[in-house]
């Protein structure tokens, strides 16, 4: 019988895919969970601020999603409806289109997909070719879809794609506003102009060689590309260049959405409202759901465009509806706010006192910190080089002191906090602790091997 972690791990190493990932950096079996905690096999508890990628907008077996899951069993009502309709399901997209935007809840229509985020983003890519006649797609640096074939051929990492030769063609990639880095070298507010003018002019301009795409994919925090919101300011501009264009806007809100940013919807920021948004992770309440919805001027594909078998999960329908009243009622969309002010408060003061840290940022409970090399040469805005090897010793000092961290951004250089939209300013201040704990030791780690190297 497996009783620890390390015969967990050690089944896990010789029975999984050498795809797998997240126990290479963080070696455990959890065994139970609660909150914002997690207890693995050997015992011990761990503040988790990875919650399932940002899924667990409520934390793990909240007392209100556990309640819906049992009324459903209680019930006998059907687990697995494919799209056909039922009370659970008329429930679950009343409250959904309850906190999108007027505009588009009024007119709206909802596809349900396939349980994942990634499915979703196929389901938006068909629709707007569909819709327009037209083959190509317009991504971002930086941005994150998902790793099914299409999704991935929006996605900006090249890693994944490296193996796997060519992906759907026709996707043209677009300079996303990084401060921190701006691909323009210039940052701050003429940096993310110049990022919108450029786009202007690409689609404005007979040569610039790029047909008119189908649609207009982004990210208004993007995620695993390293916690980098996007400027209201810019947003803007790209929603009036993408309706003057007649070109749809897809918001990619996997991640972003259902609270996680100090609004329902990360759009809500900069007060656009897109042609088409995607949701899943927090949307069902711990459950796989992934759905699409989008404006009824879009709806002109044939029955069956997008189909799939685990597209009628009742048990995360119930638990998505239960979840976004009580993000509702307990107002934790402000709440995320507050705390996610606190927390990068927080990580302010480690700047300060560490030299590896290059900037703190994000939006909500979605905050970065952008691990780089002091020692490097800055670029002509004054960035340091990003240190991934320094940023996955951080990850290790943080596991070790208990807490679970996940990394992103170029060269895996940025510290990711994706915590339960319940934290509270107690869990916000330990957690802050324990990673101030953790950069230091890892920059005297560092420092320390330096200088055995050079000895």
């Amino acid at each position: 019988m497996l009783e620890s972690n390390a015969s967990y791990l050690d089944s896990q190493q010789r029975r999984e895919s050498n795809a797998r990932t997240y126990p290479r950096k963080l070696p455990i079996a959890i065994s139970t969970a609660r909150g914002v905690q997690v207890t693995d096999a050997d015992g011990r508890s761990y503040y988790d601020c990875l919650a399932g990628a940002g899924t667990l907008a409520l934390g793990h077996n909240h007392p209100v999603v556990i309640e819906a899951i049992k009324g459903v069993l209680e019930q006998e009502l059907p687990l697995h409806t494919l799209d056909l309709t039922t009370s659970v399901k008329e429930r679950f997209v009343d409250e959904l289109f309850g906190v999108l935007p007027t505009e588009l809840a009024r007119r709206g229509r909802i596809q349900f997909c396939g349980p994942t985020g990634a499915d979703a983003v196929e389901a938006a890519v068909k629709l707007v070719k569909t819709a327009t006649g037209r083959s190509g797609m317009m991504s971002y640096h930086g941005g994150y879809h998902g790793m099914s074939a299409g999704a991935l051929s929006l996605t900006g990492n090249l890693h994944p794609k490296r193996q796997v030769g060519t992906l759907v063609p026709g996707t043209h990639f677009l300079p996303y506003p990084y401060a921190y880095r701006c691909p323009f070298g210039i940052g701050g507010e003429e940096g993310h102009q110049i990022s919108s003018r450029y786009i202007e002019h690409l689609l404005n301009d007979p040569e610039s060689g790029v047909l008119p795409p189908a649609g207009m994919i982004m990210e208004l925090v993007q995620g695993e590309g390293g916690v980098i919101p996007a400027p209201d300011a810019w947003a803007k501009e790209i929603r009036r260049i993408t309706a003057a264009s007649d070109i749809p806007l897809i918001i990619d809100e996997v991640q972003t959405g259902i609270g996680r940013t100090g609004r329902m919807f990360a759009f809500e920021h900069s007060g656009i409202v897109p042609d088409v948004v995607v949701i899943s992770k927090a949307a069902g309440g711990s459950l796989p759901l992934s759905v699409m919805v989008y404006r009824e001027e879009l709806d002109s594909w044939e029955p069956g465009a997008h189909a799939g078998t685990f597209r009628g999960n009742q048990m995360a329908m119930a638990a998505g509806t239960a979840t976004l009243k009580y993000i509702k009622e307990q107002r934790l969309v402000e709440h995320a706010e507050e705390m996610g002010q606190r927390l990068m408060k927080h990580l302010e003061g480690t700047r300060t006192a560490a030299r590896c840290i290059g900037q703190v940022r994000g939006r909500g409970l979605m905050v970065g910190a952008e691990i780089v090399d002091p020692e490097g040469p800055a670029d002509r805005i004054g960035s340091y080089p990003a240190n991934g090897s320094l940023a996955r010793e951080i990850q290790r000092q943080c596991f070790e002191r208990g807490l679970l961290l996940e990394l992103g951004g170029r060269h895996g250089s940025v510290v990711r906090f994706l915590p339960p939209l319940i934290m509270t300013a107690e869990d916000i201040d330990k957690v802050a602790d324990l990673f101030h704990e953790a950069v230091m030791a890892a920059e005297r780690f560092s420092l320390g091997r330096q200088e055995m190297l050079l000895g």
